[in-house]
């Protein structure tokens, strides 16, 4: 297994230990995962010190420290702002759920591996800057990497070497102690209700992630990255567009492509403490945190495509709530199948963010009269 390109590359940030083409747990971490899987943790404070055995056992507590206050965010949380009904739940049946469900990630991976489309070079690896590729994860895999996330068990150390966001929950969980708002409680909630779906009933899908490039410099028969003066000096008309008066972007109907003018590094704050637009996109639909693995910040001339996250959870404005009973109905099914999200760094495509300037400000003169509430992707 280890002698896997794919893996080689990603090998040293997963939370796994590789050898004799086999994945697996260090013996105490398994018998940590065990008890967790058999519901003997009861209380934020007790589910910190399990995760903190973990750590241990993976050597990730002294190479990686946690960020102060993590501790007492996993406490805030589960044992004050849960209710005691919500908090029976979470660790009676969710968290044991969630535990046997990390302890599978060595097979898991495994079976990732063994199946990767070869040709189309599909399997799971670190896809660095200027590499156009694509990566197809399960839902299943997805979500037992996001239980690594929760538990804070994948390594950091050369994570900004390699110019890669946060991937695990630490600073989520401390914001909320350190600095405590509705909002990163929210955020929470929504990765909570997604583990409370997942371990109910485990979704057979799959997600893709590619990189996107342009190349910078002119290529025969391919589309190179523009410059910024091709455009100042272009006489071609902008397309048809429509402006719509109400709903939300992640609500438009199949075969949109939604576009995000945000953070260079995909997710932006979504593990920290932002909360608009591409931060609620990545709480609503968890599955999106999980490019945050294995995708570098982007340059200029790159985007990010993300197909078939599965959205969990609701929200007003930009105040995050939980949709207790969300199902999956025919329209969940239809967003799990055909939603887009493209990351692309704000400024990066200079003609497009002055375009799109120049357009805001002729359609704030225009709805300036009306009730209208524009939402912008910029």
């Amino acid at each position: 297994m280890e002698e896997r390109e794919e893996l080689k590359s990603i090998l040293g940030y997963l939370p796994v230990v590789a050898r004799s083409w086999s994945l697996f747990w260090p013996s105490q971490a398994v018998e940590t995962l065990k008890d967790l899987g058999r519901g003997r943790v009861n209380s934020g404070e007790v589910l910190f010190t399990a995760i903190s055995d973990l750590r241990r056992s993976l050597s990730a507590s002294t190479s990686d420290p946690l960020t102060p206050g993590a501790a007492d965010g996993y406490a805030l949380f589960f044992d004050e702002i849960m209710s005691r009904e919500e908090s029976g739940k979470w660790f009676g049946e969710v968290l044991p759920a969630l535990a046997n469900l990390v302890l599978r990630l060595p097979s898991l991976l495994q079976v990732h591996y063994q199946n990767a489309d070869a040709r189309l070079n599909t399997a799971l690896r670190l896809l660095d800057s200027q590499q156009p590729g694509l990566v197809l994860l399960s839902q299943e895999l997805i979500s037992a990497l996001l239980g690594c996330s929760l538990f804070c068990l994948f390594p950091v150390t050369d994570r900004s070497a390699k110019h890669l966001p946060t991937i695990n929950f630490d600073h989520l969980f401390a914001a909320l102690y350190d600095s405590y708002n509705k909002k990163q409680e929210s955020k929470i909630w929504c990765i909570i209700h997604y583990f409370e779906k997942i371990t109910s009933r485990m979704p057979m899908g799959f997600v893709s992630f590619e990189r996107k490039v342009l190349p910078l410099e002119p290529t025969p028969l391919r589309i190179s990255y523009p410059k910024a003066e091709f455009w100042s000096n272009s006489v071609i008309p902008l397309c048809r567009f429509e402006v719509h008066r109400s709903g939300f972007i992640e609500d438009q109907s199949s075969g949109a492509l939604e576009v995000d003018f945000a953070n260079k590094y995909i997710g932006g704050g979504a593990l920290h403490r932002g909360c608009v637009q591409e931060e609620i996109r990545f709480m609503i639909n968890p599955e999106l945190i999980a490019s945050m693995l294995f995708m570098p910040s982007m340059a200029d001339n790159e985007a990010i495509e993300i197909v078939g996250a599965e959205r969990f959870s609701n929200y007003t404005g930009c105040v995050l709530k939980e949709e207790a009973h969300f199902q999956s109905t025919p329209a969940c099914e239809l967003t799990l199948l055909t939603v887009t999200l493209s990351g692309v760094l704000a400024g990066v495509f200079q003609f497009h963010v002055h375009l799109l300037l120049l357009l805001r400000l002729e359609l704030v003169e225009i709805f300036a009269a009306t009730d209208c509430v524009l939402e912008w992707l910029c």
